[in-house]
């Protein structure tokens, strides 16, 4: 079965839309059309599941929490994004009844988080991730930035000051810290392992 794009006029036609008009997959707006989003691998997707969890054990609600399944609205292209995780502010509950986008005159939510697919810095993967992502994160003010590399070993925990992230960069038993979540208690190969 071939799969058909969906096609909207303009970006604001597509932002109107009803959920029950939309393709069931997730997809990305790209010049008036939906692309879907690639599939993750079980590893990657195991991660992005294994922090939801340990958010979990930290107290925060899951309501506020969701893996994959929040669009954001952003500058450039695609127009919008789905994190592999998103930690959402309490007013999105309220805001998001009728879909779960974040359009651009919504808050930015608290953090987001992105597990790399394999590939080298020439890679679209590594672009997308390091490169495109974090340059609309930042400019959508979304204060915590992380990007979980399995190929690399390594998470980096990026900060929002003056408009750009700054990252810390942990290895092996580092301690991962969240400026977000003090509390969160994990090391970088605890999170990794997960998704092996």
């Amino acid at each position: 079965m071939a799969l058909t794009k969906a096609r909207f006029e303009s970006f604001e036609t597509y932002l109107a839309a009803e959920p029950s008009d939309l393709p069931e997959a997730r997809c990305e707006y790209w010049n008036e059309e939906l692309i879907p989003v690639m599939s993750e691998s079980i590893g990657n997707d195991t991660i992005a599941n294994f922090i939801f969890l340990a958010l979990l054990a930290i107290g925060l609600p899951f309501k506020l929490i969701r893996p994959g399944s929040i669009e954001i609205v952003v500058n450039g292209k695609p127009r919008t994004r789905f994190p592999d995780l998103t930690v959402l502010e309490e007013i999105h509950l309220t805001l998001l009844k009728r879909r779960a986008t974040i359009s651009q005159d919504m808050p930015a939510p608290r953090m987001v988080l992105e597990v790399v697919s394999p590939g080298d810095e020439k890679s679209d993967n590594y672009r997308r991730d390091y490169q495109e992502k974090l340059y609309q994160y930042a400019d959508r003010g979304i204060p915590e930035y992380w990007i979980i590399d399995p190929g690399r070993e390594w998470i980096m925990v990026g900060c929002l000051i003056q408009g750009e992230y700054q990252f810390n960069t942990f290895r092996g038993n580092d301690t991962i810290v969240s400026p977000t979540f003090p509390e969160f208690i994990l090391t970088t190969a605890e999170v990794l392992e997960a998704g092996r």
